[in-house]
């Protein structure tokens, strides 16, 4: 039987980040949708037959509207559902701009201390380690902990001490009469300071066929779109942490996996050894990427080449996982603070930026070090920083 035509029917897997932010902004707005697990082959299919053949989560249908992976911003939009004008009217002690660790341990510390806060983030909570699938080396978890158990717990913690969120993209940040002003694709947000914690986001290889093949076979989201690959071939692009730990966590889906790694590996001892031993996966150093390839509009194989024969060679494969590093995500403010040669936002030693009242922590942050307990501390740190810096107005 159909699906009423207003009907709102969105078809997720359970590890997908993005597909938990859909639910529940669906739910906060009170608006009724029809969940179907597309991890059930049948579903998958008919997923499929929807949205043009692409294996993306979450995918919504309504009415004729197909979203894809869409952003809080375009689930805003298309649903109406956007209010709480009063947000926009208060004057915020500080507002966090991000959701990653960063920003909600600092959130914790921030409105533990009274300091009213507002967290305003564009996409998933908890940022990349909301989608990372297991978390071993942040401290007080014995046997590790899921990326988004993580981020769920940090977020839940910082809403019981009176942090409130805004799901909307930031734009610029003005400065107005000694305040602050966030504007965001929602509307402005006055702030007396602001914490910039952005983090970064998955940088494309650049090579024909991965834009063409996107949802077609290209991801760069193992949690989200690796149970599409149950019993399917893999090619894993990357040579760090990155690409090891979410190639161990495919392993759950395919039934062989060959990671190209352009130079030699930038991971750790630990996980090399764990992803060299593992029966179904062939690494190859020294492998360059040159095309991604595909046939009836999905990927069939990558070329790539061998540095040290120069023999060229196509591997078999139904999708390609990009792991190739991250960019960061400064795209608003990057002409209104100072940035290191890489992008990255550079501070003091109090993590304020160049900009009077703006501080920064986090992967976003130029020396950061890449890690989720770090990025908590600085978090941690930040929010220390600005409670004196507001005492001193």
């Amino acid at each position: 039987m159909s699906e009423p035509e207003n009907q709102i029917i969105m078809y997720g897997t359970p590890q997908c980040a993005d597909c938990k932010r859909a639910k529940e902004f669906f739910e906060s707005a009170g608006i009724s949708y029809v969940y179907k697990d597309a991890e059930d082959p049948e579903i998958a299919k008919e997923m499929l037959s929807l949205n043009g053949g692409k294996n993306i989560t979450p995918t919504i249908i309504y009415g004729d509207k197909i979203l894809l992976e869409p952003s809080n911003e375009e689930l805003s939009s298309t649903f109406a559902a956007h209010e709480e004008p009063d947000k926009q009217s208060k004057l915020w002690d500080v507002v966090m701009v991000g959701a990653g660790p960063a920003s909600l341990s600092a959130a914790i510390y921030t409105s533990r201390e009274d300091l009213s806060t507002l967290i305003i983030e564009k996409g998933v909570i908890g940022g990349l380690a909301a989608i990372t699938d297991q978390i071993d080396n942040y401290p007080g978890f014995r046997d590790g902990v899921t990326g988004m158990e993580l981020s769920e717990q940090m977020f839940e913690q910082a809403k019981r001490f009176g942090a409130e969120i805004e799901l909307a993209e930031v734009e610029t940040i003005e400065q107005a009469d000694g305040y602050k002003i966030v504007k965001t694709t929602f509307g402005d947000f006055k702030a007396r300071a602001v914490l910039v914690a952005t983090g970064s986001d998955y940088r494309k290889i650049g090579v024909e066929g991965e834009d063409t093949y996107y949802g077609r076979g290209v991801h760069y989201c193992a949690t989200c779109d690796g149970a599409f690959y149950r019993d399917k071939k893999l090619v894993i692009v990357g040579g760090g942490n990155s690409a090891a730990q979410e190639a161990l966590f495919l392993t759950r889906f395919a039934s062989s996996i060959e990671i190209l790694v352009r130079s030699e590996w930038r991971a750790s001892d630990v996980l090399i050894k764990e992803v060299e031993a593992h029966e179904k996966i062939t690494v190859h150093t020294q492998t360059t990427t040159d095309k991604i390839v595909g046939e009836d509009n999905k990927v069939v194989g990558v070329i790539g080449t061998n540095k040290a024969t120069n023999e060229q060679k196509t591997f078999t494969a139904d999708g390609v996982f990009v792991f190739v590093g991250l960019d960061p995500n400064t795209g608003f403010i990057k002409d209104l603070v100072d940035l290191d040669e890489q992008g990255l936002i550079q501070t003091d030693s109090g993590l304020m930026t160049s900009m009077n009242g703006v501080f920064c922590a986090g992967d976003v942050r130029s020396g950061a070090t890449l890690q989720i307990a770090s990025a908590s501390g600085e978090g941690a740190t930040a929010a220390l920083k600005i409670r004196h810096f507001l005492e001193d107005k």
